[in-house]
């Protein structure tokens, strides 16, 4: 598997991440306790976009 493969199922695994978050909202996001740790999550996804879009424009 080369880099570009790796980084290219990197990011469809973020996707998904993204797709589950916005799952998880739907079926909690009126929980407190949810709403503040999806925040959090978003957050930590958007990281890993920035730095495989980094990792992408280097290449």
């Amino acid at each position: 598997m080369t880099v570009d493969d790796k980084i290219d199922k990197i990011d469809e695994k973020i996707r998904e991440i993204k797709e589950a978050a916005g799952e998880i909202e739907r079926l909690g996001g009126d929980i407190e306790a949810i709403k503040k740790n999806l925040v959090r999550l978003r957050a930590s996804v958007k990281m890993l976009e920035l730095n495989v879009s980094d990792v992408k424009m280097v290449m």
